[in-house]
C-alpha cells in the first residue's frame, strides 16, 4: 500500500482539532465544512470494504433532510444495503484518527476485515444538490484513487438510485442495468404496465402534485418525467430553483408540523405528497373540503401496500409468508388494523432502517415504514422465482394475471432501499388499480393522538431499553412510573429512549384524545427528567 501517498493526499483533507463523529444509521452528518478529512477517509474506508468483499461499494454524499449548511456521507454495502455494522466501527475509527494514527488504524482494518492489498477495488460515488457536495466528492474520489482502485462517479442523484446502481454491478445485471436511464426505463416500464390493467376510472389523467423539498428529488423527476405513460401528471414544486433546501419544506418538515410545505398551494381533495432532501422518504396529505390538513405517513403507506399484496397474494393462491415490520414509534391504530382486520403478523424491531430491513428480511414479503415515510418491500429470493413463475406458467388466466400484477410490483419496487419516487409510483399504482381516493386511503384507520417531546439529560447512557425499545431497563423506576402513567389514560402507551446523537431523551406518547397524549406525555417527561438526570429547568407543560 502506498503510505506516502496516503499521507500526503491526507494532509490535503486535515482533520479539524478535537471534532469526533460516529457512524450511525445515517453515515457521518455534521456542518460541511468540518468534513473534508471524513470523505477523504471514507474514499479509502470504499476502497478497503470492496477489497474486502470482492465487490463494487457505494459513497453517498448526502445530509437528507439536515439542513443546506450541513452535508454527511454514508457507504452502501454490495447488494444495495447499508454499511455492515462491524464496518460502521471501523468508519469512526478511521474518521477519528489523527493524522500519525492513520496509517496504524488503516494497517489494523486490514488485518482485522483479511484485506487483500492484491485484488481489484471499485467505488461508486454519488452526491445530492448541497453546495458544499460537488468539493466533498473530489475528496471522496481522493481517498478512492490514493488506494489504487477504479470509482465510477454518477454525480448528481438520489441516494436511492446510488443503492440501485451498486446492487445492478454486483447481481451482474440481474437486478437491472447500473444506469440512470436504466433506472428510469426499470421503473416506467412496470409502472405502466399496471396502469394499463386499469379499468378506465374515468377521472382520466392522475394529477399528483410533488414537494421536492429544493433536492435532488426534482432534478431526478423531472428527468424521469418523459417515461411516465399520459395517465400520470406530476407537478414539482418546490424545485430548488428559488429556494434553500429543506427549508420550510419536505417530507420531515410536512410530517413534523403537520402541515403543507411552503410553495405548494393546496386546494381541498388535491393528491400532494413530499420527498425528503435525498429523496429515499415520502409522506402524502391533502386538505379536505372544510381546509383541514390531513397526513398520510409511513404507517398508512405500508397499509395500503399490505392491503393490495394480500389480495393478490390470494388470487394467485400462494401461502407465502407475509408480515409489517414496524419501530415503537407506529401509530398503535396501524399495528392493530393491520393484526385484527387484515389479520397482517406485525413485528415490532429497534428504531433504525438497518433493524427493519433486516426483519423484513426474514419473510417471503416483507414491507417496512418507518412513520417518517421510509420503507420498502422486500421479495425472498424463493417468492419472487415462484412469483415470475407463475406469471408465465399458469393455465388460470385469473391466476396468471394476479401473478403478473405481482411481478410488476417487484420490479416496480426498490428493494435495496426507501426510494421516494419508487414509493410514488407503486402508490399511485395501487390508488389507481383500487379506484381509491386519498380520503378513502385514509379513512382505512383513524390514528390515536400523540406526542413527541425530547428531555436534556446530562448523559443519554443512563438510559437502556429492551423489547425494541418500548420498555426502559435502567434507570431503576422509570418503567414502574411509566407503567402507573399510562394506566390513567384509555387506549394509551407511553415510551422512552435515547437519542442516537446527542445527550436527549425522546418520549413517545398515545392516548384516546389529544389532551390525553399530551399529559401523558408531559408527565412522562417529568418522570425522566427526576430519574434520569434532567438538565436545566423541569419540562413546562
Amino acid at each position: 500500500m502506498d503510505f506516502e501517498g496516503l499521507r500526503k493526499y491526507s494532509a490535503l483533507h486535515p482533520k479539524p482539532a478535537g471534532l469526533t463523529l460516529q457512524y450511525g444509521t445515517a453515515g457521518f452528518r455534521s456542518a460541511a465544512q468540518q468534513l473534508g478529512h471524513v470523505m477523504f477517509r471514507m474514499g479509502v474506508l470504499a476502497a478497503l470494504r470492496s477489497r474486502a468483499t470482492g465487490a463494487t461499494i457505494g459513497v453517498m454524499v448526502t445530509a437528507s433532510h439536515n439542513p443546506e449548511e450541513d452535508n454527511g456521507v454514508k457507504l452502501v454495502d454490495p447488494l444495495g444495503e447499508m454499511l455492515h455494522p462491524s464496518w460502521e466501527e471501523y468508519a469512526t475509527q478511521l474518521a477519528n484518527a489523527e493524522e500519525q494514527e492513520l496509517q496504524k488504524i488503516v494497517t489494523e482494518i486490514c488485518q482485522k476485515a483479511a484485506v487483500n492489498q492484491e485484488t481489484d477495488a471499485s467505488v461508486f460515488i454519488g452526491r445530492d444538490t448541497r453546495p458544499s457536495s460537488k468539493e466533498l466528492s473530489q475528496a471522496v474520489i481522493d481517498g478512492v484513487s490514493v488506494l489504487g482502485a477504479q470509482y465510477h462517479d454518477y454525480g448528481l442523484v438520489t441516494t436511492p438510485q446510488l443503492h440501485y446502481m451498486v446492487c445492478c454491478q454486483n447481481t451482474q445485471g440481474r437486478y437491472g442495468k447500473p444506469t440512470l436511464e436504466g433506472y428510469y426505463q426499470k421503473l416506467s416500464k412496470a409502472f405502466t404496465e399496471l396502469i394499463k390493467k386499469c379499468a378506465n376510472t374515468g377521472e382520466g389523467e392522475r394529477r399528483l402534485k410533488i414537494d421536492c423539498a429544493n433536492g435532488i428529488g426534482a432534478l431526478k423527476l423531472a428527468e424521469m418525467e418523459p417515461y411516465f405513460p399520459k395517465e400520470i401528471q406530476v407537478h414539482i414544486y418546490n424545485d430548488g430553483t428559488k429556494e434553500k433546501l429543506n427549508h420550510l419544506c419536505g417530507a420531515d418538515f410536512v410530517k413534523v408540523h403537520q402541515k403543507p410545505p411552503k410553495g405548494l398551494d393546496m386546494k381541498p381533495n388535491e393528491r400532494c405528497c413530499s420527498f425528503d432532501g435525498d429523496a429515499d422518504r415520502i409522506v402524502y396529505y391533502y386538505k379536505d373540503t372544510a381546509g383541514h390538513f390531513h397526513l398520510i405517513d409511513g404507517d398508512k403507506i405500508a397499509t395500503l401496500i399490505s392491503i393490495f399484496l394480500k389480495e393478490l397474494l390470494a388470487q394467485v393462491g400462494q401461502t407465502l409468508k407475509m408480515a409489517v415490520v414496524q419501530t415503537a414509534y407506529a401509530n398503535g391504530s396501524s399495528t392493530r388494523y393491520l393484526e385484527e382486520t387484515l389479520q397482517v403478523p406485525v413485528h415490532c424491531v429497534k428504531t433504525g432502517v438497518k433493524h427493519l430491513h433486516h426483519k423484513a428480511q426474514e419473510f417471503d414479503i416483507g414491507v417496512y415504514f418507518e412513520a417518517n415515510g421510509h420503507g420498502t418491500v422486500l421479495f425472498s429470493k424463493a417468492a419472487e422465482t415462484t412469483i415470475r413463475q407463475l406469471a408465465k406458467e399458469e393455465k388460470d388466466d385469473a391466476k396468471r394475471e394476479a401473478a403478473k400484477v405481482l411481478e410488476n410490483m417487484i420490479d416496480l419496487i426498490n428493494q435495496t432501499v426507501g426510494d421516494a419516487i419508487s414509493d410514488m409510483l407503486v402508490i399511485e399504482a395501487i390508488l389507481a388499480l383500487k379506484g381509491l381516493t386519498l380520503q378513502q386511503w385514509d379513512a382505512l384507520y383513524t390514528d390515536f393522538p400523540s406526542r413527541l417531546l425530547k428531555v436534556q439529560v446530562a448523559d443519554r447512557q443512563v438510559i437502556n431499553t429492551t423489547d425494541a425499545e418500548r420498555r426502559a431497563v435502567t434507570p431503576p423506576g422509570l418503567q414502574e412510573k411509566i407503567d402507573a402513567l399510562v394506566k390513567k389514560y384509555k387506549l394509551s402507551r407511553a415510551f422512552v429512549r435515547p437519542s442516537g446523537t446527542e445527550d436527549v431523551v425522546r418520549i413517545y406518547a398515545e392516548a384516546d384524545t389529544q389532551e390525553n397524549a399530551d399529559a401523558l406525555a408531559h408527565e412522562v417527561s417529568l418522570a425522566v427528567y427526576h430519574l434520569a438526570g434532567g438538565k436545566g429547568a423541569p419540562p413546562q407543560p
